[in-house]
């Protein structure tokens, strides 16, 4: 029997085999989507591994009549089953056929695609950098959880290495939150099996992300965005990308926008480690995709779509001109499409619109977290580039517009999700843009207007989406950012609500400082309107789970709330004060920490 599984040899019914992320890669290779190369440890190579080994036996040992409410003894008992697992010398034939398929796959930089079937004697040297993943096979347990099991390394490089990996996949079986999951839900251990991804790494001259269909409006083009290097810098919105706007039908390239990138991320050859460098002066400025790669890209992106029946989200990569696809996943939402009538006022300033509608307000500039309390209900949000201590002022702003970012930064992904109107990559919001300043954001078509300009909207239909959750062995669980827009989320594909805030329903439905509701005698109000918002939410998703977490205001953002002054210090930096667990167990603050609780 063989351990190893080439990607041409799955598809999508071979999680038993390879695991979920396991399958769903061999179904994109048999797709003929270019995926960077590799292949799976199968999970049959566990079971071979642990039951040759005796292991089998010593682990059914370690967890015979274990308490997992005994915190420290179940993470004891993991600590030692995971260290049997990787200090076991694994059996030679199955080391060799890893060690085999390793360098094989090292053969590709020089012999272009590998399968199994590369002869030996055609396979170079060099040894890859390679990414090491965990594919918990799902089959038969629909409603086992993997939480905790799924480790990742990355630029794993050498055969030793590579096979000490591997090891450590199977071992992340046994972490203390798997076992208590398994135990809890009367699952047996044994039952679970794990197979191990070994996909060569992608060194990328450039990188990006591409969209299927408009992910505002639906309309039928193809947008792409690309930057330098590794493509980290393109999802965070650390950098403005190139914009590409691709009919999807004809593949004319209908838009180029050409993006600001200093900084890029590489892959350092020595150490394998991710580094950031200055962009080199001969490629500053210069457009990043060749007129011939988007047109390929965008070809590649428009079959993916039509494979997967949905809109895509790809995240894509080019190593030596070539590309490869990193990963897709389907576009959740697709929002409304809003025809403005055409505006003679004065354009102050133009970019990228990333969540689409129209608001007015006073311009209030955000150059560090310190500015956030200036943004009152109905300003327009101007900053760099948002992250997610702003998301409460971003919530209270009327429209946003940032320097940086592309169509996947963190401005436009919460703004979209919030329902606000924001455009981002403008370049020069924060010096064009006057504090104080009254202007108009048109964020459908991407420009910013002096003053408050009247324009009348008409929404066209909903768009719909048809959702293909992609296969994963571990459940996916939503961070719900606004408890608000469940009604609008609760039949996406997902498993749970794993992070719900209370700042929020406090924030909006409450408004007033705890501590000043109990001086009033209403302590009543608090409970109350913090269990129906709690409640709106379980009831949305049941009988999916809903894990709530305790407040976590900020001084500043406490002394907003109506009677906050008088219980609230000022200081000088909110984001390391008084707040979280320190502030629940305080004198000051413990009879509101108890309304929470009841």
């Amino acid at each position: 029997m063989s351990y190893i599984a080439w990607f041409e040899e799955l598809d999508k019914n071979s999680i038993g085999i390879a695991g979920g992320k396991g399958a769903n890669l061999g179904e994109m290779h048999k797709a003929g989507f270019p995926i960077p190369p590799g292949f799976v440890v199968t999970a049959d190579a566990y079971w071979d591994f642990i039951t040759s080994t005796n292991l089998k036996e010593h682990i059914e040992e370690l967890l015979k009549d274990l308490d997992v409410e005994d915190t420290k003894k179940l993470q004891d008992v993991a600590n030692q089953i995971q260290k049997l697992i990787i200090s076991q010398k694994m059996p030679l034939q199955l080391k060799r056929e890893i060690v085999k398929a390793y360098k094989q796959l090292g053969g590709e930089k020089k012999f272009g695609e590998v399968t199994k079937k590369v002869p030996m004697v055609s396979i170079s040297r060099e040894l890859p950098f390679v990414a090491v993943r965990s594919s918990a096979t799902a089959e038969d347990l629909p409603e086992a959880s993997f939480a905790g099991q799924q480790a990742t390394f990355l630029n794993v490089r050498g055969e030793e290495q590579v096979v000490k990996a591997t090891q450590a996949c199977w071992a992340s079986l046994f972490t203390a939150r798997a076992i208590f999951y398994r135990e809890k839900n009367n699952f047996p251990h044994m039952k679970v099996k794990i197979a191990v991804i070994i996909q060569r790494m992608v060194d990328a001259d450039k990188s990006g992300v591409a969209f299927s269909s408009h992910p505002t409006t639906g309309e039928p083009v193809i947008i792409i965005e690309a930057g330098w290097g590794l493509g980290e810098l393109v999802v965070s919105g650390a950098i403005t990308p190139d914009r590409y706007v691709v009919d999807k039908n004809t593949m004319k390239i209908l838009e180029k926008k050409l993006g600001k990138q200093d900084k890029m991320r590489v892959k350092d050859p020595l150490s394998g480690k991710t580094i950031e460098v200055d962009v080199p002066s001969e490629k500053k400025g210069k457009q990043v995709l060749s007129d011939e790669e988007i047109v390929e890209l965008a070809k590649i992106v428009k079959k993916i779509e039509e494979h997967y029946k949905a809109p895509q989200d790809v995240e894509w990569a080019i190593e030596r001109g070539r590309i490869f696809i990193v990963q897709t996943r389907a576009v959740t939402t697709i929002g409304k499409e809003v025809e403005a009538k055409e505006v003679k006022g004065e354009k102050i300033l133009e970019g990228l619109g990333a969540s689409p509608g129209v608001a007015s307000g006073t311009v209030k500039i955000v150059h560090d977290l310190s500015d956030l309390d200036k943004v009152k209900q109905g300003d327009v949000l101007v900053t760099v580039m948002t992250n997610p201590d702003m998301v409460p002022a971003m919530k209270r702003a009327a429209a946003i517009v940032t320097d940086e970012g592309g169509m996947t930064c963190h401005a436009a992904i919460v703004s979209r999700e919030m329902g606000i109107p924001a455009i981002v990559g403008t370049g020069n919001a924060t010096k064009v843009l006057k504090e104080g300043e009254v202007v108009t954001v048109d964020a459908t078509h991407g420009v910013v207007y002096k003053g408050k300009v009247e324009m009348e909207e008409k929404p066209k239909e909903e768009a719909k989406v048809v959702y293909e959750a992609p296969v994963t062995a571990t459940k996916i669980y939503m961070n719900l950012g606004v408890p608000d827009k469940i009604d609008e989320y609760r039949d996406l594909p997902f498993d749970g609500i794993g992070l719900m805030r209370e700042e929020f329903i406090v924030a909006s439905e409450i408004g007033k400082h705890p501590n000043y509701l109990i001086e009033k005698g209403e302590e009543n109000l608090f409970i109350e309107k913090l269990a129906a918002g709690i409640e709106k939410v379980a009831k949305a998703v049941y009988p999916r789970p809903v894990i709530v977490r305790f407040s976590d205001f900020k001084t500043n953002e406490y002394r907003d709330l109506e009677g906050g002054e008088k219980y609230e210090p000022e200081e000088g930096n909110p984001m390391i004060g008084w707040r979280g667990c320190s502030r629940y167990i305080s004198p000051e603050f413990e009879k509101a920490f108890r309304l929470e609780c009841k």
